[in-house]
């Protein structure tokens, strides 16, 4: 069985992914081709503060600052074909991209609405002669009530070491303290950084080139970008001003019901006027939403990238910006904790 790290256009395996700050965690733009005969799942690490409480009343370590584990719950479903207590996931459909497969099987297991967070990695297995290959994020409880189903009899919230014990599986149970490690470092606000899916070339366009329309993949990839990343709850969309990079956040907008708001800046004419004015355009469009998308170009993507990761000490090894892709930026107030990259919204299978 193989682990990956995540470069190199591969996704980043559990084992292997970095679970606190400085946390780098990547699905690949082929995870068929990573696997022998893979059957993919995905699911996540369903979890809470207890009383109520947010990101910013949660009890925390007086010398470390991270959220304590008597602050969170964690919520494991009984499935009544195993009898077995498990972490909520399940199998991708057919046209379903990963995001979007754990958050369906979420609220098809549960009845719960979450909010995605941290990608975590993938677990791989044998299940006969195929390997099982399952992708977890965590993911924050904010609405809804359980209700018995085929697939799960019961829900049951619990303390960390309580949810350890309950597990039925100990590949569960790694899931859970990678888990645990990452939400105790306190996110309180992301950013989905999306480069524009693809365009017509530029070298059989004659017209403004800001006015290069989309392909028909490239409009396929925009559609789909709205089960990637509608489980992440964005309150806030920001374009740069080519129509590529607008038609991109269109579906997404039109999906929840927000607006787009153009930004000249945020693209590669801000990157070419000075780096400072493109960092000062993104912070000034994601700073105090606590989920924002910003569309761009594959210029001042990385260019952005790598003066925030550097600010904040951490090292993003070959950092790839495919047409499509998704950077997700992990803060706590202005620090930057660490990030994710999806490749790519289109279907696995």
């Amino acid at each position: 069985m193989i682990s990956h790290t995540g470069t190199g256009d591969l996704s980043t395996s559990l084992s292997l992914s970095t679970h606190g700050r400085g946390h780098v965690t990547r699905i690949g733009s082929r995870p068929t081709e990573e696997f022998a005969r893979p059957t993919f799942a995905a699911g996540a690490v369903l979890w809470r503060f207890t009383d109520g409480k947010n990101v910013t009343d949660a009890k925390k370590s007086k010398s470390t600052g991270k959220i304590k584990d008597s602050a969170i719950e964690v919520a494991l479903i009984h499935r009544p074909r195993y009898d077995d207590w498990s972490l909520a996931k399940g199998k991708v459909d057919p046209g379903e991209n990963l995001a979007g497969t754990a958050i369906r099987e979420i609220e098809e297991e549960t009845g719960l609405t979450v909010t995605l967070g941290w990608l975590l990695g993938y677990v791989h297995y044998p299940v006969g002669n195929r390997t099982k290959v399952v992708y977890y994020w965590t993911a924050e409880v904010t609405d809804g009530e359980f209700e018995a189903n085929d697939e799960a009899d019961e829900l049951r919230w619990v303390s960390p070491d309580e949810a350890k014990e309950l597990c039925s599986y100990d590949i569960d149970k790694d899931i859970l303290d990678a888990a645990l490690k990452i939400i105790k470092l306190g996110c309180d606000r992301r950013v989905l950084y999306v480069r524009h899916a693809k365009a017509h070339n530029r070298q059989g366009w004659a017209g403004d080139d800001d006015l290069r329309p989309l392909t028909k993949k490239g409009r396929r990839q925009s559609e789909l970008l709205v089960s990637e990343l509608s489980g992440y709850r964005p309150q806030a969309i920001s374009s740069a001003a080519p129509d590529r990079c607008v038609h991109t956040a269109t579906p997404l907008a039109q999906e929840l019901d927000l607006p787009i708001t153009v930004e000249k800046n945020l693209g590669d004419a801000g990157w070419s006027l000075s780096p400072d004015i493109a960092v000062d355009a993104f912070a000034k469009a994601t700073r105090g939403t606590p989920v924002s998308v910003v569309v761009a170009q594959g210029s001042v993507i990385p260019g952005v990238l790598a003066r925030v990761a550097g600010k904040n000490g951490l090292e993003i090894e070959d950092m790839r910006v495919k047409k499509s892709s998704t950077w997700v930026l992990h803060y706590k107030g202005d620090e930057l904790l660490g990030v994710d990259y999806l490749a790519s919204p289109l279907a696995i299978k």
